[in-house]
C-alpha cells in the first residue's frame, strides 16, 4: 500500500520575485560603483550578481513548475524541477567564474589606475547589505518549506555578500598600498570561490535527480518508528528511501504472521505510516506486506530481476 502527505505544495514564487527585483537593484548600484572607481574586482562582483538574476528567474520557473499538483503523465508530481533550477543555477556560476578571471587576466596585462573608490566601495556595500538580507530570508524559507530552490538561491546570494567582502578588503589594500595588481589578484580568488559554490550545486543537484538515499539524520528517525513496531511476530527489511526536492520517499516490506487476516496487518500498516507522517513532513510511504514465516519475504528486491 502507498501513501502521502496530504499537505499541499505551498506556492512559493513570491520569494523567487522577490530574489529577481533583489538582483536588479544590486546589478544596478555595482555596476555603478565599477564605472566610477574602475575596479575591475568591483566588476567581477557585479558580473556575479548577473548570474543571481538569470538563477532567480530560473528559480521563478521551477517554482511554478513545483507547485503544479500531480497528474496523468507525473504522477508523483514535479518535486525534481527544482534540481534542473539548481544545475542551471550552478553552470551560469561557473560561466561567471570564467568571464571574472578573463577580465581580471586582462587587467593584469593592462594595469589602470582606480578612481573615486571610496564612492564605488561604499555603494557595493550597500548592495551587499540588501543582499545579505535576502540571503537570509531565501535560507530561512528554503529551510521551512524544504525548497532546494531557494536554499540553493539563498546559499549563492550569501556567497555574493562574502564575494563583496573580499573584493571591497582587496580594493582598499589597493587604494592603501597603491599596488594595482592586488585588485586582479583579488578577483581571481573570487573567481576560484565561485568555481567551486557552482560545483558544489551542480554536484547536489546531480546527486538529487540520481534518486540519492535521504540523510543520515532522517534514516535515523525512520528506524526508531520501525523499531517501535517490531517484535516477535513483526518484523521490516529491505528499506529504500529517496528525496526529490521537499519530497521524501521510503518504501520498505512488513512482515507479519500468515495467519492475520487482510484487516489486521492493514491497520498496522496504517499505524506505521502515521508515525511515520509524524516524524517526518512531506513523506510519502509505500508498504509492502508479507508473510513473516515465508522465505520468500526475505529475498532484496531486485531491479534487475528477470521479467
Amino acid at each position: 500500500m502507498a501513501s502521502g502527505s496530504v499537505e499541499a505544495r505551498q506556492d512559493l514564487t513570491r520569494y523567487a520575485l522577490l530574489s529577481i527585483v533583489t538582483a536588479i537593484v544590486v546589478i544596478v548600484m555595482k555596476l555603478l560603483a565599477w564605472r566610477i572607481s574602475g575596479s575591475v574586482g568591483l566588476l567581477s562582483d557585479a558580473l556575479e550578481s548577473l548570474v543571481n538574476l538569470a538563477a532567480a528567474i530560473a528559480a521563478f520557473l521551477a517554482l511554478r513548475v513545483v507547485a503544479r499538483p500531480a497528474d496523468a503523465e507525473h504522477n508523483f508530481g514535479h518535486s525534481k524541477a527544482e534540481y534542473f533550477s539548481a544545475v542551471f543555477e550552478g553552470v551560469l556560476i561557473v560561466a561567471a567564474a570564467v568571464a571574472i578571471v578573463v577580465a581580471a587576466a586582462e587587467r593584469l596585462a593592462h594595469p589602470a589606475e582606480l578612481e573615486s573608490v571610496g564612492l564605488g566601495l561604499l555603494i557595493s556595500v550597500a548592495a551587499t547589505v540588501l543582499n545579505g538580507a535576502v540571503a537570509v530570508l531565501l535560507l530561512r524559507a528554503g529551510k521551512r518549506y524544504r525548497s532546494m530552490t531557494l536554499e540553493a538561491d539563498g546559499k549563492h546570494l550569501l556567497t555574493d555578500v562574502w564575494t563583496t567582502v573580499g573584493v571591497v578588503v582587496g580594493v582598499f589594500l589597493v587604494l592603501v598600498t597603491g599596488w594595482q595588481p592586488l585588485d586582479s589578484i583579488v578577483a581571481i580568488l573570487v573567481a576560484i570561490n565561485i568555481l567551486f559554490v557552482g560545483g558544489r550545486l551542480v554536484w547536489r543537484s546531480g546527486d538529487g535527480l540520481l534518486d540519492a538515499a535521504l540523510p543520515a539524520a532522517d534514516l535515523v528517525k525512520i528506524s526508531g518508528v520501525l523499531d517501535r513496531f517490531r517484535s516477535e511476530k513483526v518484523d521490516f527489511h529491505d528499506v529504500r528511501t529517496r528525496e526529490a526536492g521537499h519530497e521524501r520517499f521510503v518504501q520498505l516490506h512488513m512482515l507479519v504472521p500468515g495467519e492475520w487476516t487482510i484487516d489486521r496487518g492493514h491497520d498496522l500498516a496504517e499505524a506505521v505510516e502515521d508515525e511515520l507522517h509524524a516524524t517526518l513532513d512531506h513523506l510519502r510511504v509505500t508498504i509492502h506486506t508479507e508473510p513473516i514465516d515465508d522465505p520468500r519475504a526475505y529475498e532484496p528486491w531486485r531491479l534487475d530481476a528477470p521479467d
